[in-house]
């Protein structure tokens, strides 16, 4: 997820740097490695005031849970803090370490001096709530606060909060309370802010004091508030320890155009996943629940995007050290090499780096009876699978391989025993060689039964191959009169602007339009800013062709009217703007953003000008979509062979 939730000391640093109606924000952090004399030294306020000390690790309800010491001496909280820091503790259903504390001055003060303020985003906008008594005992606050919404793009001033939000609040303070609130707004935007809640917001007479809070950031936008933010922490929940190993796979994700993901749920776990794709992670944990096998799950994670066989080698490396250094269990432990069907990922690159780590560590996967059920489709697919099958071979670890003749999830039941294993795994039989013949008039029907069925299946023509070529580009592809109103996002006529060198996500889309058997390509042009005006070289079918690319987009647009689909492939920093400047031209009815990790803040400015000006948005962080016999968009669906099996070349009845 995006939005991460960030220590108590950091976002009061925050705030304290950031707000600019002045608040008091004074603290000192204790961790188990502190020098008491220099801390001192830093913060010598410690030794003449009163002090507040708590706990600094996400956890909720610290004064119920009697981790909070008030009103103290220096050498109380010393005392206080002997029994507790570097003790286990248990909150909830979580246990964990208290290891990170905050000391802040002691504010005396009285219960009408206590307020509540939060503020926390959704699709539509921001929402703040106020409410005039805070602390502890608030209670319901959804039922109580009072809410004022902001929608994208909005604001809210300095009047608005008065009248409309603290009008409740004493007289005296009214005023006080709005310019904090306003500037506390502000702050929220521009560092980007997903949650923010103040209990008790304390407001005296002339100072205000933020005594706890509790907020959010969105982590996507580090490249936009890297210089206001400075160096971040992201603690984990309490009772999950941030481990070593994880940030190594976070270091390899930050520093790679693939998708790294590591997080350790139970070390002492037998089932442990190595899973390509954030999809197909979330599915496979779910079957593994689903199955009984929750509290065996050892981690949860994913790698995805392409990443290289050194890449996948690391990420593999790390997770078999894992799950080889704990004591072995005495049922085995089991790997799930799982995953859908890729759509550029080679597989067989990946797979030699896995292979790489199976082999190094050969010798602890027999000790602790480890039993590997691998599943993947995609590029290369059949030689990843091969090599696979050989590494087990040699390696005298029992490796189950499955590709995508098999369910996606039967490995999971194989694995924990619920279903059994099949000796031999059914082949498929697919290819679309056939489709490639050098008169460059498409796919060719056959003539005569016999020729038909000597055929793969999933090149045997149907009824409904084709729409009829004079079919209304307003008329929905399924047949039957249109609904007021509607207009379908894609037809087999529709026109796209590719932005981005792509070129092979564009062959990919004009090697489906080849199998539709569409009179024309489906891309018009390409455009891309880092480069000048020339034509690139493409095959439809046998038959090269040249497809413009444009280093100005308004260029793009007007050259090729017919075009109405922009697919972007910008990166995350220039996607919001680049897709800004495409909602500027009306021609364009869709747009699809493959760029994953855009601020939410900026996806819904997008969104907002999007549902403005009646276009459709597809993403941001998507991997596309098909219409059957229709259109596709960039590489979804992954290689060729995969869509003829699907029979997505045939459009729906």
């Amino acid at each position: 997820m995006s939005a991460k939730a960030i220590r108590e000391q950091t976002g009061k640093e925050l705030l304290g740097r950031f707000v600019s109606h002045g608040i008091v924000s004074k603290f000192a952090v204790v961790t188990e490695n502190t020098k008491w004399d220099a801390l001192t030294v830093e913060h010598p306020w410690l030794l003449t005031e009163k002090l507040v000390v708590k706990p600094d690790q996400l956890i909720k309800r610290r004064g119920k849970l009697g981790l909070i010491k008030v009103n103290a001496t220096l050498g109380e909280v010393k005392t206080w803090l002997s029994t507790r820091l570097g003790a286990n503790v248990t909150v909830g259903k979580a246990t964990g370490k208290l290891n990170n504390f905050i000391i802040e001055p002691f504010v005396p003060h009285t219960a009408d001096e206590e307020f509540y303020v939060a503020i926390f985003a959704h699709r539509h906008g921001d929402t703040i709530l106020f409410h005039h008594e805070g602390g502890v005992d608030i209670g319901d606050v959804d039922a109580k606060a009072v809410k004022y919404d902001v929608p994208v793009f909005g604001s809210i001033s300095v009047d608005d909060i008065k009248t409309k939000l603290v009008h409740l609040a004493p007289a005296n303070k009214q005023d006080n309370l709005a310019n904090f609130i306003a500037s506390l707004f502000e702050v929220y935007t521009n560092l980007y802010f997903t949650y923010l809640e103040i209990n008790p917001l304390v407001v005296t007479k002339d100072k205000i004091f933020i005594l706890d809070l509790a907020a959010k950031l969105d982590a996507t936008a580090d490249f936009l508030c890297k210089a206001k933010w400075g160096e971040i922490d992201f603690p984990p929940p309490f009772g999950r320890e941030a481990m070593p190993e994880e940030a190594y796979i976070a270091d390899l994700d930050a520093k790679s155009g693939a998708s790294l993901k590591l997080t350790i749920l139970n070390r002492k776990g037998r089932i442990w996943t190595m899973v390509a794709g954030g999809g197909a992670s979330v599915i496979y944990s779910d079957t593994i629940c689903d199955l009984g096998g929750a509290e065996e799950l050892a981690n949860y994670g994913e790698y995805s995007g392409a990443p290289s066989e050194q890449q996948t080698y690391e990420y593999a490396k790390t997770l078999l050290n894992l799950m080889t250094s704990e004591d072995k269990h005495p049922k085995g432990k089991v790997l799930l090499i799982g995953g859908g069907i890729a759509n550029f990922t080679n597989v067989a690159a990946t797979f030699k780096g896995i292979v790489r780590a199976l082999h190094q560590f050969a010798g602890k996967l027999r000790e602790h009876n480890v039993s590997i059920f691998v599943r993947r489709a995609g590029p290369n697919y059949q030689e990843g699978l091969r090599i696979m099958r050989e590494e087990g071979s040699r390696l005298g670890v029992p490796i189950h391989v499955f590709g995508p003749e098999t369910h996606m999830t039967a490995i999971v039941g194989m694995a924990l025993g619920t279903r059994s294993v099949p000796a031999e795994p059914e082949k498929m039989e697919t290819t679309a060689n056939f489709l490639l013949d050098a008169s460059g008039k498409g796919l060719k029907v056959p003539n005569g039964r016999q020729q038909e069925d000597s055929l793969p299946e999933a090149a045997k023509p149907a009824a409904a191959d084709v729409q009829p070529a004079a079919a209304s580009a307003a008329e929905p592809s399924g047949g039957g009169q249109a609904e007021a109103g509607y207009r379908p996002i894609f037809t087999n006529k529709s026109k796209a602007l590719i932005w981005g060198m792509q070129s092979r996500a564009v062959q990919s889309m004009l090697d489906f339009d080849y199998c539709c058997r569409r009179s024309e390509p489906s891309v018009s042009a390409m455009v891309y800013p880092f480069s000048g005006d020339h034509k690139q070289k493409f095959y439809w079918g046998h038959k090269e062709i040249l497809i413009p690319l444009y280093k100005n987009l308004e260029d793009g647009i007007r050259k090729h009217p017919e075009a109405d689909i922009m697919i972007s492939f910008a990166s995350l920093r220039s996607a919001y703007d680049s897709t800004m400047d495409v909602l500027k031209f009306p021609q364009i009815r869709t747009i699809a953003i493959i760029a994953e990790g855009i601020p939410e803040a900026k996806t819904r400015e997008l969104i907002k000008t999007a549902d403005e000006k009646g276009v459709t948005i597809i993403g941001p962080a998507t991997v596309g979509g098909v219409k059957p016999g229709c259109f596709k968009i960039g590489n979804t669906g992954g290689m060729l062979d995969n869509i003829l099996s699907s029979k997505l070349y045939r459009p729906g009845r």
